[in-house]
C-alpha cells in the first residue's frame, strides 16, 4: 500500500492524524486516527458525561441556536475539563483536555465526523448508510473511502435531526428530505430510508474556511494581472457584471474575489441559496439566505422574495448567488435599470451562450433589457486537469437602432499558451468609463497598468488573506500616493 500523505487535524482541542493511502487499481483511503481512551476509562467517562449534563444545564435555546453554538462548545469544554480532572485526578492536563474534546464531539457534535469538518483539505463528506464507510472528497486526491463508519441508521438519523432542529426544520419519515447548514456554514443535505434505498444519508459540502483572494487566482494563473486590473476598475465605477461558467468552473469563487474591489462607503446586500460569499469586514454588508418551506411550502422564502425585498433596503450593490428563473432575471435587470450595481452568476459556458440563455426560453428577456448589463465574465474548468481559468470577458453592445444587442469579446483565454489575451478593443466599457470618470483613453490605460502593478506586488509579497488584500485595495482608494510609494521601493 502506497502512503500518499499524512498530516494533523485538530477539532475542539483534540489532535488526530490523517494518513491517505492507495492500493493499485483502488480509490485512495482516508484513514483518520483519533486518540481513544482505554475501555475501562471509556466506561468511566460515560458516567462523567451524565454528571456533566446535570451540571451544565443546557437550555433548548442554546442547543438549537446556531449563533450560540461556539459559546456553548466553549462553556461545555471548560466544564468537561474541570469535571474530568475532579473525577480522574491522575490524568495530565493534556489527556483531560483530550477527553473533554471527545465529550463535546459526542454530545454537541457528530462524533469523529467533527475531525473531517475541521480538515481544510476536504470539500465534501458523504455518509451513504451505516453499512459502508464514510466517503470524503479531498482537494488533491479526489474521492477517498475513509476508515470511519457510523454505528447504525438511527445514529445517522439523530445527526440529521439535530442539524434540522438548529435551523427550525424537521426530518421525519413523512418529510424525509432536509437541506440545511451547520454553524460553520457547511451545507448539509440529508435523506431517510426508504427514499434512499440503501440507508439514511448525510452529504456535507464544506464552506471554504479561507476564501480565495485575487492573489490566489493570480498565483494559480486563473486570471492575469491586466484582466484583474480591468475588472477592478469596472467594479470601482459600478459596472454591472454577470459571471457565467459550467459546473465547478469557479463562478462563485471569482464573484467573491472581485467583490473585494468594492469601495468602503457602500451598502452591499448579498442573496444566496447557501452562504458562500465572504466580504471584507469594512463593508456595510447584509447577507440574505433563502429558506426552504415546511409542509405545503409554508414559511418558504425564495430567492425572488429576497431580491424584491433587497430593493427596499437602500443597497448600493446587490450580489446574487445564481440566476435560474425568469422572474429572478427580471428583478435583477429591473434593479440595474433603477441604478443599482448588480453582480450575479449563471450557468452558461461562454459569453455568447450566456446571452442566448438570457434571451431564450425559459428566461426570455427582451434584448433591449440587456443594455443594462455591462459585461459577462465566463469561467472555464478543464475536465481533464481540473484547472480553472477566466475564459472570456465580453461586453454587450446595443445596436444603433436599439433593436438588438451583440457581444464584443474583449479578452479570451488561449489554451495553447495558457494565457488570456486581448481579443478586441473595448467599445462600450471605455465609453462608460469616459462618461462617469472623465478620464480619457490614455488615463484609463495607465490606471489599469498601475493597478496591475499593485496586484503583482500582492503576489510578490504573498499577501492573500481576505482582510489583508482588502486593506491594500482600501489604501489604494484612500491613500493612493503612500501605497504607490511603498510598492515602488526596491527591496
Amino acid at each position: 500500500m502506497n502512503q500518499l500523505t499524512t498530516y494533523k487535524v485538530i477539532a475542539d482541542g483534540v489532535e488526530a492524524t490523517v494518513v491517505i493511502t492507495k492500493n493499485p487499481l483502488e480509490v485512495p483511503v482516508y484513514n483518520l486516527y483519533a486518540p481513544k481512551p482505554e475501555p475501562a476509562t471509556a466506561a468511566y467517562l460515560e458516567t462523567v458525561k451524565t454528571e456533566l449534563l446535570k451540571q451544565v444545564r443546557l437550555t433548548s435555546a442554546e442547543v438549537l441556536d446556531i449563533k450560540l453554538m461556539a459559546e456553548l462548545k466553549k462553556k461545555f469544554n471548560e466544564m468537561a475539563f474541570k469535571l474530568v480532572k475532579e473525577k480522574i485526578p491522575r490524568l495530565t492536563d493534556e489527556k483531560a483536555s483530550e477527553f473533554a474534546g471527545h465529550m463535546v464531539h459526542d454530545l454537541l457534535g457528530m462524533g469523529d465526523i467533527e475531525f473531517l469538518l475541521h480538515d481544510d483539505s476536504l470539500e465534501e463528506i458523504c455518509i451513504n448508510s451505516s453499512r459502508e464507510p464514510v466517503w470524503t472528497y479531498h482537494k488533491k486526491y479526489g474521492w477517498c473511502k475513509s476508515n470511519l463508519k457510523i454505528e447504525g441508521e438511527n445514529k445517522i438519523w439523530d445527526y440529521a435531526s439535530l442539524i434540522g432542529r438548529r435551523v427550525g426544520r424537521q426530518i421525519t419519515s413523512q418529510d424525509p428530505l432536509l437541506d440545511a447548514y451547520l454553524p460553520s456554514g457547511d451545507r448539509v443535505n440529508a435523506t431517510l430510508s426508504p427514499i434512499s434505498m440503501f440507508g439514511n444519508t448525510i452529504t456535507i459540502r464544506k464552506f471554504a474556511r479561507k476564501p480565495w483572494t485575487i492573489t490566489d487566482l493570480l498565483m494559480a494563473n486563473t486570471i492575469s494581472d491586466e484582466v484583474a486590473a480591468f475588472i477592478w476598475l469596472a467594479m470601482q465605477y459600478e459596472m454591472n457584471i454577470l459571471v457565467s461558467g459550467g459546473t465547478g468552473a469557479g463562478k462563485t469563487s471569482i464573484l467573491n474575489v472581485i467583490c473585494s474591489f468594492i469601495p468602503q462607503n457602500q451598502r452591499v446586500i448579498s442573496i444566496e441559496q447557501t452562504r458562500e460569499i465572504t466580504l471584507p469586514s469594512y463593508l456595510q454588508w447584509v447577507p440574505l439566505v433563502v429558506r426552504e418551506g415546511g409542509k405545503e411550502g409554508r414559511g418558504e422564502v425564495t430567492m425572488l422574495d429576497l431580491m424584491v425585498n433587497s430593493l427596499r433596503m437602500r443597497p448600493d450593490r446587490i450580489i446574487v448567488g445564481e440566476i435560474r428563473r425568469a422572474e429572478e432575471a427580471e428583478v435583477l435587470f429591473e434593479a440595474m435599470h433603477t441604478g443599482h450595481s448588480v453582480y450575479a452568476t449563471m450557468h452558461a459556458e461562454t459569453v455568447f451562450e450566456t446571452f442566448k440563455r438570457l434571451v431564450s426560453p425559459p428566461i426570455e428577456l427582451p434584448e433591449v433589457v440587456l443594455e443594462s448589463l455591462h459585461f459577462v465574465l465566463a469561467m472555464y474548468r478543464d475536465r481533464r486537469s481540473g484547472i480553472r481559468r477566466v475564459f472570456e470577458i465580453g461586453e454587450l453592445i446595443p445596436s444603433e437602432r436599439g433593436e438588438s444587442v451583440r457581444a464584443n469579446i474583449i479578452y479570451r483565454w488561449r489554451s495553447s499558451r495558457d494565457k488570456i489575451e486581448e481579443e478586441n478593443p473595448s467599445v462600450r466599457l471605455l465609453d462608460t468609463l469616459r462618461t462617469y470618470t472623465r478620464m480619457d483613453d490614455e488615463e484609463i490605460k495607465e490606471t489599469i497598468k498601475e493597478r496591475a502593478r499593485v496586484l503583482r506586488w500582492l503576489v510578490e509579497k504573498k499577501i492573500n488573506g481576505v482582510e489583508e488584500v482588502s486593506r491594500i485595495i482600501l489604501q489604494y482608494y484612500e491613500d493612493h500616493d503612500a501605497l504607490m510609494k511603498k510598492i515602488g521601493k526596491k527591496d
